[in-house]
């Protein structure tokens, strides 16, 4: 009863703010506002291919190249469910449900460095590489929900067992757990991420045709997950009077926990120019991570679930006895050897054995992520990009451009990345700009995004879906050294449907379904400067 209920708390709360930023499947790749504007950039020659290609930087002119790049963006993630027990919540007792999370990010700045000289390009680049933001869920997380639904329908088949032991209404009471599910709670989950990039790296112009690059960059994970679950009922009877009447806090649950790991991410990258022709490629290792929990976590101790009960009965039992007339003493000694009769019985010993164990496995499962001290495995995934680049007039580009992430093989914690499909996350852009004067340059891009999903691993505590994103902006050329970009993108989601059988007792079953979707727009603004 109670067990399962903290257990399930305590899971959801913790997991559902992790989900919304992480490593791996975001990782970030709009680190200049050209990428907003355009999307494809990887066969560009410009002060952003420091990060988007590299090896091309060393084609710009000789001096001190700089850009210094600002970026807003707004996402929300909707999870609709429409699990059979949402009816039993007294505060909102519909179904389907809305679930609904914001992430809003201020202020993402990148800066990008390089000084050419000769055959030489050496570069430095500084960005948010992952995370970038905050998400909180105002209200928790169906998987929450539903669990905390299941939770009530476990109490109230407890106090089944006790009372039918019993011979009388106890726990049953309409004052009390009653026997019809209902519960009541309040919950709160917010997830904040920032994964820190800085590269350096060096570019070779082997020929006027051809050039090489290596670089490495360096990664600082920050991040913080805060939840808690609180004000908990099963019908009319706060869970904290099954748990320590005496605190009215002993049934509430707490998620602190701050993380911080460093990683270190090999870099190389190619670029070839021929004609009005350019093409390029590049390859970045997987980053290694190791996330360090620092947490204070509270959460309800069940070891005297079975005290309490019985605590319970005897308050109860003895002042019926006194009033069927026996007197104080021979009441308490008559109500204490009638609880110890009950919860000795053989079904509710099995009952509420079952219960512990399943708290004391779920427990693990929930708090193991999170526990302080503990090293957590965050890995970002291997990138392979290349691009291709046509100008076929002075005034005009275009570009088109690859992207693999092999997120598969991008340790995550307890391996969930090998729920992902082998293939990693593919993604496909194009883009093209015009100069409509000296002055003036406007563009415009698209990139989709498919990411290797299967249904065990969509999760509203940490998901994503395939998308279509499209930028629009232009460059105002201040003068011959000073560029001011304005951009703004928007990524259309896609909606992503699973459903699962779930047992609610023997012979009883309901099919829960599911659907995911988000809404993202961002907006840039950047200058580049040549000294």
């Amino acid at each position: 009863m109670v067990n399962k209920f903290k257990t399930v708390c305590l899971t959801a709360a913790i997991a559902s703010s992790s989900a919304t930023f992480a490593g791996g499947l975001l990782t970030n790749t709009n680190q200049h506002v050209a990428f907003n504007r355009m999307m494809s950039r990887e066969a560009s020659i410009g002060i952003d291919g420091v990060y988007y290609n590299p090896a091309g930087v060393v084609f710009m002119g000789e001096g001190n190249h700089l850009a210094i790049n600002w970026q807003m963006a707004y996402q929300t993630r909707t999870i609709k469910n429409d699990y059979k027990l949402f009816t039993n919540n007294v505060n909102n007792p519909t179904t389907p449900r809305d679930f609904k999370g914001k992430a809003f990010a201020p202020v993402i700045p990148s800066f990008q460095y390089a000084y050419n000289k000769g055959r030489w390009s050496l570069q430095g680049n500084f960005a948010l590489t992952g995370g970038g933001g905050k998400c909180t869920f105002d209200n928790g997380l169906g998987s929450f929900e539903k669990i905390v639904g299941e939770t009530a329908m476990g109490a109230i088949g407890l106090a089944g067992a006790i009372d039918n032991a019993l011979g009388a209404k106890m726990f049953t009471r309409n004052d009390a757990f009653g026997n019809d599910g209902k519960y009541s709670f309040n919950s709160y989950m917010h997830g904040r991420q920032y994964y820190f990039g800085l590269s350096a790296g060096a570019a070779y112009k082997v020929s006027d045709n051809f050039s090489v690059y290596a670089g490495l960059r360096g990664i600082y994970a920050t991040c913080n997950y805060y939840g808690y679950v609180e004000n908990i009922k099963v019908g009319n009877m706060p869970l904290y009077q099954v748990l320590d009447p005496s605190k009215e806090n002993s049934a509430n649950i707490e998620l602190s926990c701050d993380q911080s790991g460093i990683g270190f991410t090999p870099m190389l990258a190619v670029d070839y120019k021929t004609g009005r022709w350019n093409f390029s490629a590049k390859y970045e290792f997987k980053t290694r991570m190791r996330l360090k929990n620092k947490s204070v976590n509270k959460l309800p101790s069940i070891g005297n679930l079975d005290d309490n009960l019985k605590d319970q009965m005897n308050k109860v039992l003895t002042g019926k006895f006194m009033q069927a007339g026996l007197p104080q003493d021979q009441a308490m000694i008559k109500a204490e050897q009638t609880s110890t009769a009950v919860l000795n019985n053989p079904t509710v010993v099995a009952t509420t054995a079952g219960l512990k164990q399943q708290f004391d496995s779920k427990i693990n499962e929930a708090l193991g992520e999170y526990t302080d001290g503990k090293k957590i495995a965050g890995d970002i995934p291997s990138l392979l990009t290349v691009g291709v680049g046509y100008s076929p007039i002075d005034e005009l580009r275009i570009n088109v451009g690859f992207h693999w992430f092999d997120d598969y093989n991008a340790t995550s914690y307890n391996n969930r990345n090998k729920l992902l499909k082998k293939r990693g996350t593919l993604e496909f852009n194009a883009g093209v700009e015009y100069d409509v004067n000296k002055k003036i340059t406007v563009s415009t891009g698209w990139q989709n995004t498919n990411y290797g999903l299967t249904d065990k691993y969509m999760d509203d505590k940490s998901f994503v879906v395939g998308s279509n994103s499209v930028g629009v902006g232009g460059v105002y050329h201040i003068t011959k050294k000073l560029d001011f970009t304005v951009a703004y993108f928007h990524t259309f989601y896609n909606t992503v449907k699973t459903s699962e059988t779930v047992t609610l007792a023997p012979g009883m079953s309901n099919t829960y379904n599911s659907e995911y979707t988000r809404n993202n727009n961002a907006f840039a603004a950047g200058v580049n400067i040549t000294f």
